[in-house]
């Protein structure tokens, strides 16, 4: 069967001409998938009887099986467990907020990075997403939630610059007027520091917003926290950082957990400031969520003495407060298995 989720408008158009089916058809069909959320052939009642044989009998919109849902007793927060058609398994998260509605999407079966304090390394690397296993989170998501999902950033499983490829393909669709229409100044793209993934997104998607997983103040640190590092070394990741900015004239969001004890000091606060200080970005603080129990928070005053160092030194700071912690859904928490 031959997924539609896996083509760009024009693409399908090019299939379509192929089989000698008009062109007009791949529009009707997007119209329906991603304006009106409906992924029967039978109820799309405006295209033919014999096209809808066709399609039926050949093609398929294949949507994640949804295993399991939580939801946050604190804050909604929605974690979503699906089946995908191989067996395998991956989470997603539905963020609520006041004013907009985030999904956190997967672009791997796992992960093979092994970061220390991420549970979604622990039980390895499986596979690659296709284009349309990222898509349909979110149009699984939405139909399931009731509404539209404006914002999406790519914080889920995997390491998304591992599979830029099917990851470029998923923007494309995401930001198309035909497809889900949502800005590029709304997706946001996380690397834990594939310097190659950065340099190619700065020339392919300058719009998109970056965050890089930095953690640490030195490459000593981040060795500890982050074997990536040994790949991608702190200092190349900074310069790779630096060009991003001259490339694209936009910020960078850093992302760092506060682990007490670890990474949290005046001293790893005053490198922090000296390694960030030459570079455009903002730094968000994310006090470390539960799941190596070698970690653990920093204290509420401890969080603000660390934040307040960086900000005295011109740095753009906040703290960035996790959703869904009660239900396994926040920073570092997603993993490939039943709860």
């Amino acid at each position: 069967m031959i997924n539609i989720l896996e083509f760009e408008l024009n693409e399908l158009k090019e299939h379509f001409r192929q089989r000698e089916i008009k062109a007009f058809r791949a529009q009707q069909l997007f119209d329906w998938v991603y304006k009106k959320h409906v992924f029967s052939f039978d109820q799309m009642h405006n295209l033919s009887k014999d096209f809808r044989e066709i399609l039926i009998k050949e093609y398929t919109i294949g949507l994640p099986v949804l295993n399991q849902l939580l939801v946050s007793s604190i804050d909604g927060t929605k974690k979503y467990l699906w089946d995908l058609y191989d067996g395998e398994q991956i989470e997603s998260v539905l963020l609520i907020h006041k004013d907009r509605i985030t999904a956190c999407i997967s672009t791997q079966v796992g992960c093979s990075l092994n970061c220390s304090f991420c549970a979604t390394g622990k039980g390895g690397f499986a596979r690659n997403l296709k284009v349309s296993e990222i898509t349909s989170q979110i149009l699984a998501m939405s139909a399931e939630h009731g509404e539209r999902i404006g914002n999406v950033v790519f914080m889920g499983m995997g390491e998304p610059f591992l599979n830029y490829d099917n990851l470029k393909k998923s923007i494309h669709i995401l930001h198309s007027k035909e497809g889900f229409d949502i800005s590029k100044r709304r997706i946001s793209v996380s690397t834990a520091g594939i310097i190659p993934g950065i340099l190619k997104m700065s020339e392919d998607f300058p719009e998109v917003v970056l965050s890089v997983s930095l953690h640490a103040p030195n490459s000593e640190i981040r060795d500890q926290l982050m074997p990536v590092n040994k790949k991608y070394p702190f200092e190349q990741l900074i310069n790779a950082i630096r060009q991003y900015n001259e490339q694209t004239g936009k910020r960078v969001t850093i992302e760092y957990l506060l682990i007490k004890g670890i990474n949290d000091s005046t001293e790893n606060a005053t490198q922090l400031l000296k390694v960030l200080k030459e570079l455009k970005v903002n730094l968000n603080l994310i006090p470390v969520n539960p799941v190596n129990p070698d970690y653990e928070r920093p204290s509420v005053k401890h969080v603000a003495a660390f934040k307040a160092c960086l900000e005295q030194g011109g740095i753009e700071t906040i703290v960035r407060h996790e959703k869904g912690t009660d239900i396994a859904g926040a920073c570092g928490q997603l993993k490939n298995q039943r709860n």
